[in-house]
């Protein structure tokens, strides 16, 4: 069980920066670096007590592009992926609007 989770911690070390940023494309003299929110876990089985059998494990991830920084000869900026925007936006206001309310109707009481 040990080395399992320490083989996909070494793994996964490497996930952080290179994940959430791209490679530098060159595009007509443009250069552009994407951007992506990336998150990921993982878990463990038990190697099994006496006539338990053994279980496993298993892990995954989510890669959710964002945008990317530009640089032209104006100068450096970000332009972001408006779909994305959107798909986080959406239910985040949600959330919020549903906290504000029960927060509202707590304080009448």
């Amino acid at each position: 069980m040990t080395n399992l989770v320490e083989k996909l911690a070494e793994q996964a070390k490497g996930l952080g920066v290179t994940a959430a940023y791209g490679e530098q494309q060159d595009i007509d003299g443009t250069k552009l670096v994407p951007v992506a929110l990336t998150y990921y876990g993982f878990g463990g089985g038990s190697e099994g007590d006496g006539d338990d059998a053994p279980s496993g494990g298993g892990g995954g991830g989510v890669s959710i592009p964002v945008g990317a920084y530009i640089k032209t000869d104006e100068g450096l900026r970000f332009d972001p992926n408006l779909i994305s925007l959107i798909a986080v936006a959406i239910p985040f206001i949600w959330v919020s609007g549903k906290a504000l309310a029960g927060l509202i109707k707590a304080l009448k009481k």
